[in-house]
């Protein structure tokens, strides 16, 4: 490592970016519980109403894939603007970390609904039917056959969610959502500090890279036991 180099990182505001980066794990880890906790039912239902499942509602599957279609389709960006009012009811507030869960979560989970509705499809149909012949109730269905057969499929898309979920809060910096995407907006872009942009670049780099990792080897590890 150069001479020039250290100096470059001496003079670095380490704090400053670990508040951020410990800022970013925060958003990510609560918006990421708000997101499984309304986004799996919300994909349970997609899968279980649609035409050629077990409770078929037609007009109610396509009132929330609708929904769900119309929220994923707006840019994270125009769904932090467009969320400022609920966000201010929810939290008293649009900026810093509490500011930025309610966006998050509103763009991730039916992002997630959809990738839960993906994984409970790929459940074997003999399975469901035998559970069906042996008398089970819908909520032993759901409970004891479709998310535990889904398992490993349910924990891909939380890792997959949880990896957007970083993407999405670099992104609140765009409006003083805090963390290291505030951090690199402020000080890396307005304040020409490439040297900053490029930590918390990196800071995220190895953070998705993390959350990659270790979804992936979970997965393996359930798929073994399935």
């Amino acid at each position: 490592m150069s001479a020039e180099l250290i100096n470059v990182l001496a003079g670095l505001d380490w704090r400053e970016i670990g508040i951020a980066t410990v800022d970013t794990l925060t958003m990510v880890g609560v918006s990421l519980g708000f997101t499984v906790l309304l986004g799996l039912p919300l994909g349970v239902a997609l899968f279980l109403f649609a035409p050629d499942q077990l409770y078929p509602q037609r007009w109610l599957h396509r009132l929330l894939a609708l929904a769900v279609n119309v929220v994923r389709s707006l840019p994270f960006v125009i769904l932090l603007i467009v969320t400022i009012p609920l966000t201010l009811l929810l939290v008293g507030t649009s900026l810093g970390v509490a500011g930025a869960i309610p966006p998050l979560v509103i763009g991730a989970a039916p992002f997630f609904a959809r990738l839960v509705e993906a994984a409970l499809r790929e459940v074997d149909p003999g399975t469901i039917e035998a559970a069906q012949a042996m008398g089970a109730t819908s909520r032993q269905l759901i409970w004891r056959v479709l998310l535990p057969e889904a398992l490993p499929g349910l924990v891909g898309a939380t890792t997959v969610t949880a990896v957007a979920l970083v993407s999405y809060s670099a992104m609140s910096g765009v409006i003083g959502g805090g963390g290291l995407g505030d951090l690199a907006i402020r000080f890396g872009y307005q304040r020409f500090e490439t040297e900053v942009m490029v930590v918390t670049v990196t800071v995220l780099l190895l953070l998705v890279q993390l959350l990659q990792s270790s979804g992936d080897w979970l997965v393996r590890r359930l798929s073994r036991r399935h």
